[in-house]
């Protein structure tokens, strides 16, 4: 299936939060102050280029604009092809960071070693899949993950809210999701179904989650998944359904993400960085930039912050870094 692709270009003049606003990215501090512009760096230069899933694109996009009020002379671009497409790319050296909604393949990494593609894994943040339904939904408040494996199998019948519970009404399910180079689609269908990949087809894909929300809005037997931040952006617009994973409805949020839960749609979020790209000054100095500055970037950008622990993991793995 067609893949869709978003690029943000960070540039040296201007455009900033434009470029934020079009990857769907929502900072509550947008702005840069006076202090951080007149303490640029100005000797950093060149260009990053990151490609990826589009769950962690705006978070790499609003660390990439902050960056950039600190190293004016840096353009930085973030693409979405997907955690997949991503991996791809950056296991071809086309791309310095990839990032992505799940951890590398087995398969992936083999072909970065083929091509002699050496990285570091640091993870970034937390997060909970959203499943969200249209605002006219007041019935599916709360599903079990059977229910989810009844709309989402790959052998799923189900074409009204009735097939999922006798007690809902006979209204057309109008489903919405990830596309397959998704890292979404890959981990939410091996955390319902048991399988990666293992999915129905008769879906309206889209690496683009704006798609998907808009899909969703606009059918009143809509149903949608995707990174939590993306339902926090449009919580006006959605609801929000809780998940019984065997232990009772759970919705996500900062608590129920980072301690576990909201399971089973609770995961880590990665950015992939190249050991040869970092050993260019302005990739070692964006990475340091984001590591520094993780709690408040994850806060700013809806996303759930790391444990102590993980972000320590994070800072060990980060120092390893060459550049």
């Amino acid at each position: 299936m067609a893949t869709r692709k978003t690029l943000i270009t960070i540039m040296a003049i201007g455009g900033i939060g434009a470029a934020l606003a079009a990857c769907g990215g929502s900072s509550r501090d947008g702005g840069t102050s006076a202090s951080t512009a007149a303490n640029a760096d100005t000797s950093l230069s060149g260009s990053i280029v990151i490609d990826g899933s589009s769950t962690v694109a705006p978070l790499a996009t609003l660390t990439a604009e902050k960056f950039h009020a600190t190293a004016p002379n840096v353009n930085v671009t973030v693409g979405t092809s997907g955690t997949g497409g991503g991996f791809e790319k950056f296991c071809n050296g086309e791309t310095d960071v990839s990032d992505a909604s799940r951890a590398i393949k087995d398969e992936e990494k083999a072909i970065c070693d083929e091509k002699k593609v050496t990285f570091k894994e640091l993870l970034v943040a937390n997060d909970g899949i959203a499943i969200v339904v249209n605002k006219d939904n007041t019935w599916a408040s709360c599903l079990t993950t059977d229910q989810l494996a009844t709309i989402w199998g790959p052998d799923s019948k189900a074409t009204s809210w009735k097939d999922v519970d006798p007690s809902f009404p006979d209204e057309a399910l109008k489903l919405y999701g990830p596309g397959t180079d998704s890292g979404t689609f890959d981990f939410f269908t091996k955390a319902v179904n048991g399988e990666e990949g293992a999915s129905r087809t008769d879906f309206s894909p889209s690496e683009d989650d704006n798609v998907t929300i808009k899909g969703v809005e606009g059918e009143k037997g809509g149903l949608g998944y995707f990174g939590l931040s993306y339902y926090e952006q449009n919580k006006d617009a959605l609801n929000l359904v809780a998940i019984d994973g065997g232990s009772g409805c759970v919705k996500p949020d900062t608590t129920t993400v980072q301690d576990g839960t909201y399971a089973p749609l609770s995961r880590p979020l990665f950015m992939y960085v190249s050991d040869t790209a970092a050993t260019r000054p302005e990739v070692k100095a964006f990475v340091d930039f984001y590591v520094a500055n993780e709690q408040t970037l994850t806060a700013d950008a809806l996303f759930v912050p790391l444990s102590p622990e993980q972000a320590a993991t994070m800072k060990t793995e980060a120092a390893a870094l060459a550049g």
